[in-house]
């Protein structure tokens, strides 16, 4: 095994909490810290953001914040392996029923635009990854990327794409979700365009098709 196999293994989503609540309650105020930290963070960076930040906006004293979390990278770490489980999932709930590959990227694409909508605070908590822990920005795409490759993979053993390299796609495709979701959704505020949205899909399917069209 590589260490880089090793780190992302040891990364995994759920197996490094650094509390596991008991109850109901206990969960709610987690979560109620995780939501905090994802506002204040998101708003005034990693740097700039201090644990009382995190507490005054969760309502809850600073001592409970040490009964879930070591520290604020311990808290900022949970943040972004649980924004990356949760749109992963949403992205995988949405295509699971979709028969062809061009169903599976439109779904795909819409439900990203939505959640960045709702979570727009993840573009810069990811962008503050890269330089509070290297290995967790490169994980949070790596992660991404893992389920998006084996997606183009099985349309390209079906026919669908045209047999290229599916990592390479992977990430040129993520990139261009990410883009367009900033170039609308972030800076200006409102849903991607349908005019926007069926361009990158032309350009996608076109592209990639096996037979030359974009159906």
């Amino acid at each position: 095994m590589s260490i880089k196999e090793f780190k992302d293994q040891n990364m995994d989503d759920g197996q490094n909490r650094n509390f596991q609540a008991k109850t109901g309650r206990g969960e709610a105020t987690r979560q109620k810290l995780l939501s905090a930290a994802e506002e204040v963070i998101g708003t005034k960076g990693y740097y700039r953001t201090s644990v009382v930040d995190i507490t005054l906006k969760a309502g809850v004293a600073q001592g409970t914040f040490y009964v879930y979390f070591p520290g604020k990278k311990n808290i900022f770490e949970e943040l972004v392996k649980e924004l990356s489980h949760s749109l992963r999932k949403e992205i995988s709930q949405a295509v699971s029923g979709v028969i062809s590959r061009r169903e599976a990227e439109e779904h795909g694409f819409a439900i990203f635009f939505s959640f960045i909508k709702e979570h727009r605070n993840l573009y810069r908590i990811v962008q503050e990854v890269q330089f509070v822990d290297e290995e967790l920005y490169k994980w949070y795409y790596r992660r991404f990327a893992e389920g998006y490759i084996k997606g183009l993979e099985a349309a390209m053993t079906a026919g669908e794409f045209k047999r290229l390299d599916a990592e390479t796609v992977a990430y040129a495709l993520i990139g261009i979700a990410e883009f367009l979701g900033m170039r609308w959704v972030l800076w200006e505020e409102e849903d991607v365009p349908e005019k926007a949205l069926a361009t990158a899909m032309s350009l996608i399917m076109e592209g990639l098709s096996s037979n030359g069209q974009g159906r």
